[in-house]
């Protein structure tokens, strides 16, 4: 049976196993130099930060200071690429000594790096409690932490800066790290999510194709189990206004038909100024907006993000739901912007930008018109070249969680691995485990732990119901009295005949519409459409295994499979003979060297070879005067199998060279073809094609395949355009100025219908740089 068939039948995916081996046609030359960590030596009796920097250097050395800070973390192999991880436990051991004994005062008066975002933090830090800090050490802080009730931990919390929250977090181990956290809680006003005893969820939709249907009836699924409390925020595949104004409506609509408007909102996590662009096109209908935020401007700039474009438009924010902002520990490193300090204060100072614009929302209002700001951490997103393992995933969840509540917020977590860690679906459940006695306000919640168009492993519907039964955790009132009212929860507060029945759920929606048809045919109706729906590689879960928490035995079965093909497609490499068969191909390398360095080193996917570079040379000067304007570059990405199976890169290519010759595109003859290329090798080959060029605008389209585990085997298309004065400039263009066009497949989203939508984007692109 082939994959497509598979997906037809069963909404999943088999697990049958190829691979490919032999690549004659990029020969390596890469050598690759081992990240550098950090020895520290024992330190004198009380000797802190600024006495042993001043004794190993003579005066205070700000390299120093970052790598002994930075060696007091946990490892991670973030740190090590960064070069600030500790050699050895011992060094780790000494770098927390000198961290324990130094005071605040010096933590806040060495800035680790400094930048607008730095003193956005300084000024909304209450200077006044503060000052009355200054004298304490991290090691008094810590125990203070640990010891003093909540009402005494709140009275200093507006008084720590996140240098110092990202430090004092770095001392204490997991049991301490959840010690405090359940300690601390920062519900949002006028609810009980976020407070002590409570979990709530964040229903997490998502579509391959941004269809509604499919997001809708994710919605119908979850309250099914009695599980969405937080927000209907779901990912989409297209960031193009109108289609995010299309989910939003339809979002809208659900809460609205149900009355609970004002109890939990709606969210499409597009960029802050498309969901700007969409409340003006159709008012009231966005509900919280969302933005990814980072700890340093230069980073901030990548997610194109200012300071002053956030405050502004948190300027517009005046009703009940403000911001949602989501973090994760590594965004700013893997995306070049490490500036040498450690990712566990990243983490602390997204925190603090966040703080700094809670401020900003609630300007002028009373404890009772607080708009809802909350976060969450993704933690385990991004992949092995930030943490490798469930016991560092677990970590960082604990740090993450602990910090965001010293920093007054309500923060939720995304504990997720993608399908290159050492993580896999057993351990994924063990690490939620460990987490959740932290009391984190909220998890994502999905049919499954796989998600269809992210290919990432998170928390289920059914992980949401396994933790309330474990740890006694409940969901926000207002909505507990809804699944009560729709008949999932019963007056007895246990489940009813109508759990894990979204078909229930849809009738109940049918009724609140006023919908006339008879309970027969609305039912009928229910199940053709979840049939079509998993058609389309949706799972809809139905129904529970021997517990309630467990998921329906096929359905587990299918999550399985999907895993394992995943990991299959994960290792396969293209075969010679798939890149002889391309038009025109000219295969280039990376600096990885092979698959396996690859995966947990991304950035050695990111350059270019010493050969590759002389090949695109060569055929820059055999253009002479005959320039094309568009280069379109072809990687394996993480899924090299995305682009060889049939229908997929062969028809997305002839259609997308006849679309943009029909638009008067000058289209290179050659297709450039990456073994082991990221995101951005497109953007250095565009440096080196176009960057002495006239200064006219010209494109990269990169075709790359995409992370497994959907099972669309999906690829996409990076579309960037800039001038040649932009491309000369080594580092400038980068994925501020790129758009994407996303889970393209014979499955997902057609290739005639995503070239289309590739043209149309490069349109714009194109007009922007003429305007």
């Amino acid at each position: 049976m082939t994959r497509k068939e598979f997906l037809k039948r069963s909404g999943m995916l088999s697990s049958s196993i190829l691979i490919f081996g032999g690549m004659d046609a990029f020969a390596s030359d890469n050598t690759k130099i081992s990240p550098l960590s950090v020895k520290v030596s024992p330190p004198k009796s009380e000797e802190d930060l600024l006495g042993y920097i001043i004794r190993k250097k003579g005066n205070f050395d700000l390299d120093l200071y970052l790598k002994l800070i930075g060696a007091a973390n946990e490892f991670k192999e973030g740190d090590l690429t960064l070069g600030i991880a500790a050699k050895d436990e011992d060094s780790r051991k000494h770098a927390r000594q000198l961290l324990a004994n130094t005071r605040l005062q010096d933590i806040n008066a060495h800035s680790i790096y400094q930048d607008e975002l730095y003193n956005l933090i300084l000024e909304t830090t209450e200077e006044g409690q503060k000052q009355s800090l200054e004298d304490w050490t991290l090691g008094d802080l810590k125990e203070f932490l640990l010891t003093a009730n909540e009402e005494d931990i709140k009275a200093i919390m507006t008084g720590l800066t996140s240098d110092v929250i990202g430090c004092v977090v770095k001392l204490m181990n997991n049991e301490e790290l959840i010690q405090a956290s359940q300690k601390i809680f920062n519900p949002l006003p006028n609810s009980k999510i976020g407070s002590k005893g409570y979990m709530s969820a964040r229903v997490q939709p998502n579509s391959p194709t941004d269809n509604p249907e499919d997001i809708i009836w994710q919605v119908f699924d979850a309250w099914s189990y009695g599980v969405g409390d937080l927000v209907l925020g779901t990912n989409p595949v297209s960031s193009e206004v109108d289609s995010v104004a299309k989910i939003e409506k339809a979002l809208f609509d659900i809460l609205v038909t149900f009355g609970l408007e004002h109890t939990m909102s709606n969210c499409v996590l597009s960029h802050i100024d498309v969901q700007a662009e969409v409340e003006e096109q159709q008012p009231g209908t966005t509900g919280i907006w969302f933005q990814s935020l980072a700890g340093t401007d230069d980073a901030n700039r990548t997610f194109d993000v200012t300071i002053d474009k956030m405050l502004e438009h948190m300027s517009k924010r005046d009703g009940r739901y403000g911001l949602y902002a989501e973090t994760g520990q590594g965004a700013d490193f893997t995306n070049g912007h490490g500036k040498g300090f450690d990712m566990v204060l990243h983490e602390s100072r997204k925190y603090g930008f966040v703080r700094a614009l809670k401020e900003k929302l609630g300007e002028g209002k009373t404890a009772e018109q607080q708009p809802w700001v909350h976060v969450n951490d993704v933690a385990g997103f991004i992949g092995p070249e930030v943490f490798k393992s469930k016991e560092q995933l677990v970590r960082c969840c604990l740090e993450d969680t602990l910090m965001g509540k010293l920093h007054g917020l309500c923060i939720g977590l995304d504990v997720c691995s993608t399908l290159h860690m050492d993580v896999d679906l057993e351990d994924l459940e063990w690490c939620i485990d460990e987490i959740m006695p932290a009391n984190p306000a909220y998890l994502m919640a999905l049919p499954t732990k796989n998600d269809p168009m992210l290919s990432y492993l998170t928390t289920s519907f059914s992980d949401h119901v396994r933790v309330r039964e474990k740890f006694g955790y409940k969901v926000n009132d207002a909505m507990w009295d809804f699944f009560k009212r729709i008949g999932v929860i019963g007056s007895d507060n246990q489940p009813t005949v109508h759990f894990g029945d979204p078909v229930w759920v849809y009738y109940q929606y049918c009724l609140a519409k006023g919908d006339l048809r008879s309970r027969e045919e609305i039912f009928a109706d229910g199940k053709r459409t979840i049939v079509a729906i998993r058609e389309r590689g949706v799972p809809i879960a139905e129904g529970y295994g021997e517990n309630i928490w467990e998921l329906e035995p096929q359905l587990a079965n299918q999550v399985v499979s999907l895993y394992e093909d995943a990991k299959v497609s994960l290792w396969t490499e293209m075969p010679d003979s798939f890149v002889k068969g391309i038009p025109a191909a000219i295969p280039i390398i990376t600096l990885s060297k092979d698959r396996k360095d690859y995966v947990y080193h991304p950035e050695s996917g990111e350059e270019l070879s010493k050969k590759a570079l002389s090949q695109l040379g060569a055929l820059k000067s055999s253009w002479d005067k005959n320039v094309p304007n568009v280069q379109i570059v072809i990687s394996d990405g993480l899924n090299a199998r995305a682009l060889m199976d049939q229908g997929h890169l062969d028809a997305f290519l002839k259609q997308l060279k006849q679309d943009l010759t029909a638009n008067g595109y000058q289209v290179a003859d050659q297709n450039i073809v990456i073994r082991h290329g990221r995101v951005r090798a497109g953007y250095a080959c565009g440096e080196v094609l176009f960057g002495e060029q006239d200064d006219t605008c010209k494109s990269i389209l990169h075709i790359i395949g995409e992370r497994p585990g959907s099972g669309h085997h999906n690829f996409s298309v990076y579309l960037t355009a800039a001038k040649s004065t932009t491309w000369a400039k080594k580092g400038e263009v980068d994925h501020n100025i790129s758009r994407v066009v996303s889970g393209i497949s014979d499955t997902a989203l057609k290739p005639n219908l995503a070239s289309k939508e590739t043209v149309n984007i490069l349109g714009q692109l194109f007009q922007k740089w003429a305007s």
